[in-house]
């Protein structure tokens, strides 16, 4: 062997061919991770298309079921808890403006001004929770609608970095209007509650064209967490809400 490490003209040729050997197996196995990793970039690049045609169709066709109704049924399923989903979809025009109004002074005061992502209230939220705070969102309307139809009420980093390309794409393809008529629809008002028209029913026995402004801002109100609280127990937040509504012309 010469003193450079390499093997020598004089080396024994059964080292000559374990060093051949190591060589190729080193070769195969990077092989091996560049070829799994451009599999699962594959991979990812191609759900990501099928979530995009999924927006586009969603603009047209309304969606029967969410990636959170799917997680309720298997929680329950696995839980073995009697499952029951109270799910009606309905056209933006037979939800009450107030009801619309309430949930967008809630949720995301600035949705008819930013493109998806209100950066205000985002750093508002990291500020917050850097302080020691109770962690509060910043998610708009339309983050929560891509969550809500593909992602479920799971949380990780990967969840995060999709939903930061997907948001965009919702606000192009689908516009202010169907985004909110979306969100309206699919939202969770309850266990096995879904959606505007079944939230109204099953709280106040009303449809939701017809929900008046109070009723609006308590079901408003229990968004956050939807499974724990109840409208009969907003008076406090409600009425924030209603003050919010105000201030916005509403």
């Amino acid at each position: 062997m010469n003193p450079t490490g390499a093997p020598g003209p004089s080396t024994p040729p059964i080292i000559l061919k374990s060093v051949n050997l190591v060589r190729i197996k080193a070769r195969l196995r990077s092989i091996t991770w560049r070829k799994a990793l451009l599999g699962i970039a594959a991979a990812l690049v191609s759900l990501w298309l099928l979530a995009v045609l999924m927006l586009i169709a969603a603009r047209f066709i309304d969606p029967p079921t969410t990636a959170v109704q799917v997680q309720r049924h298997m929680q329950a399923v696995l839980h073995g808890k009697p499952y029951s989903k109270r799910f009606q979809f309905v056209p933006l025009n037979q939800i009450s403006p107030s009801f619309q109004h309430a949930v967008i002074a809630a949720e995301d005061g600035a949705f008819y001004q930013h493109h998806g992502f209100d950066w205000h209230a985002i750093q508002l939220a990291a500020e917050h929770d850097m302080d020691g705070g109770k962690i509060r969102g910043g998610s708009t309307i339309t983050q929560q609608l891509v969550k809500n139809l593909f992602f479920g009420t799971s949380r990780s980093y990967l969840r995060k970095g999709a939903e930061f390309t997907l948001v965009p794409m919702a606000e192009l393809i689908l516009g202010k209007q169907r985004i909110l008529e979306l969100y309206l629809n699919e939202v969770e008002w309850g266990p096995g509650v879904f959606g505007a028209e079944a939230a109204c029913q099953f709280w106040y026995k009303t449809p939701a064209r017809t929900v008046g402004r109070d009723q609006s801002a308590r079901l408003a109100a229990i968004l956050p967490s939807p499974l724990k609280r109840k409208p009969s127990r907003m008076d406090n937040y409600s009425s924030i809400i209603q003050a919010r509504m105000s201030m916005m012309g509403w």
